[in-house]
């Protein structure tokens, strides 16, 4: 009897906030929803591919449209037009973001770059990191680094080659961008690390990602702790302090190890200048930060970076030749471009090679098109606005689905086709000026790591193509590559790519 007096009481008292909120937003022009479900809302909408799910609701409800998460209600916008409105004209009332909790746990209290809300300490740390880590002079300064380890990479495809036997290109890839990002932020190799095991990386990065792009109770009932309960009962509190604690023991052991007066190093790593200009700054008395406070700012830059920047280049070039491997005549069209273009004798491939090749540009852009490895662009509202004729108001979590806007047939012709040569004399591009290609989103809180990004996916498949022709396993065909999707927060190939290379040059 009590028990059921308490549910007639839950049941009560949402069900009047549900009213209240309703008859609160009436005077509102809101944007169009999708029938709701009590107390879930729109959750049963949304499925394992959350940019997919958003994509067919936004087909029946309207390219602005308002769901609910729970309690929390989100704006979806899914046209070019609705993402420039929010991501260029009203960029500075749209760029904040959402205190979630995995998010808050993981940037260490918002210490980071990535899931600070807006304001002046973010402005700071975003000004520091693309004047000290991400400029274009520091992004040519590890160009040795990228080359080094795509010819590392080539030279284990060749030792494959000789037996021809399959290799998977899946986690080749995720691991010379693993092993790229290591030497750069950590100034060690990977495959010497003393800190992590190199084959336990994807499942770290896959974890981490996970608990961002998860959704919690916490998030979506934020009611007198009733969520905080769910999520513990479920375990998923405790999935994300299991994530916390790995990747707090791993930045711990590379900052100790930078510490170390006597360690050696080839060059100076994000890490070390991390370490030099913020403890330089702390002498300034009007800085008040001890040294943990700073320690950990240095922690929450390494997580965005060790998050955003391994998995979504291997995804990008992942995807480019799953695309071309499907298609063998577009393949050997690329391919002859390439070698066309540097000749038969090179020995080692540069990055000065990659300016020879435009057409490879071509086959990034169409990859960020077709297969986004963000498909989802998060933001929130400071204030209340205007999107296409809507009141978007304040506090309110927005996404921007570039996964949608990427196959919007208005905007592309045959948007499921992977045709490069969309983008011949077409002066649309990928940073973020052109609001039907995404892929690092736009505005104020654009990647800044964008230029080491587009390096290293140009360079690795500039080494794949030109080196090497690539074969299916025994008795299968070109039709039987699938282009099936998993992920959340970045999405990847879900059966991994499995080639076998054969030496050309």
């Amino acid at each position: 009897m009590a028990m059921s007096l308490l549910y007639l009481f839950l049941i009560t008292f949402v069900s009047l906030i549900f009213v209240c909120k309703k008859i609160k937003s009436s005077k509102w022009n809101l944007p169009p929803s999708p029938p709701t479900l009590p107390v879930i809302g729109n959750l049963h909408q949304v499925g394992e591919l959350p940019h997919k799910s958003l994509q067919h609701l936004a087909a029946r409800t309207g390219h602005v449209m308002l769901l609910h998460f729970g309690f929390v209600p989100v704006t979806v916008f899914s046209s070019k037009e609705a993402a420039e409105e929010v991501l260029r004209t009203h960029d500075l009332d749209c760029c904040s973001r959402p205190k979630l909790v995995g998010s808050r746990l993981l940037s260490r209290g918002f210490k980071d770059i990535g899931f600070t809300p807006y304001g002046e300490e973010w402005k700071e740390r975003r000004k520091f990191a693309v004047r000290e880590l991400f400029c274009l002079k520091k992004v040519q300064s590890f160009r040795h680094i990228r080359e080094e380890e795509c010819n590392i990479l080539v030279k284990k495809l060749t030792e494959s080659a000789v037996d021809r036997s399959p290799v998977d290109l899946s986690k080749s890839l995720f691991w010379l961008t693993a092993s790229i990002l290591f030497r750069v932020v950590c100034g060690q190799s990977l495959d010497e690390s003393k800190f992590i095991d190199k084959d336990k990386v994807d499942e770290l990065v896959f974890e981490a990602e996970t608990a961002l792009g998860s959704f919690t109770c916490s998030d979506l009932f934020p009611i007198a702790g009733l969520g905080w309960l769910v999520d513990w009962l479920s375990g998923q509190h405790k999935r994300l302090n299991d994530v916390f604690f790995k990747l707090d023991a791993l930045f711990q052991h590379v900052i100790d190890d930078h510490s170390n007066p006597e360690r050696s190093k080839d060059h100076e790593d994000i890490i070390d200048i991390m370490l030099d200009v913020m403890f330089k700054q702390r002498k300034d008395d009007s800085l008040k930060q001890d040294h943990e406070d700073i320690i950990d700012h240095i922690k929450g830059f390494l997580t965005n970076i060790f998050i955003a920047g391994i998995d979504t280049g291997a995804i990008t070039m992942t995807w480019a030749m799953t695309e071309l491997v499907k298609n063998p005549k577009l393949m050997k069209k690329v391919q002859d471009k390439i070698r066309d273009s540097l000749g038969n004798n090179k020995v080692r491939i540069t990055e000065e090679d990659i300016h020879k090749v435009p057409y490879l540009n071509l086959v990034v852009k169409e990859t960020f098109r077709l297969h986004p490895a963000v498909p989802l662009v998060s933001r929130e509202t400071m204030a209340h606005i205007k999107i296409q004729g809507y009141d978007i108001l304040p506090k309110r979590q927005i996404l921007v689905n570039v996964y949608a806007i990427g196959r919007e047939p208005k905007l592309w012709r045959n948007p499921e086709e992977f045709n490069p040569e969309r983008f011949i004399d077409n002066p649309v591009d990928y940073r973020g000026q052109h609001f039907e290609l995404l892929p690092f989103g736009s505005g104020r809180r654009i990647c800044p790591g964008m230029a080491m990004g587009m390096a290293t996916v140009e360079l690795g498949l500039l080494n794949l193509l030109y080196f090497f022709d690539w074969k299916l396993s025994d008795g299968m065909t070109h039709k039987d590559i699938d282009v099936e999707e998993a992920g959340t927060l970045t999405v990847v190939k879900k059966v991994p790519l499995k080639l076998v290379p054969v030496r050309v040059h």
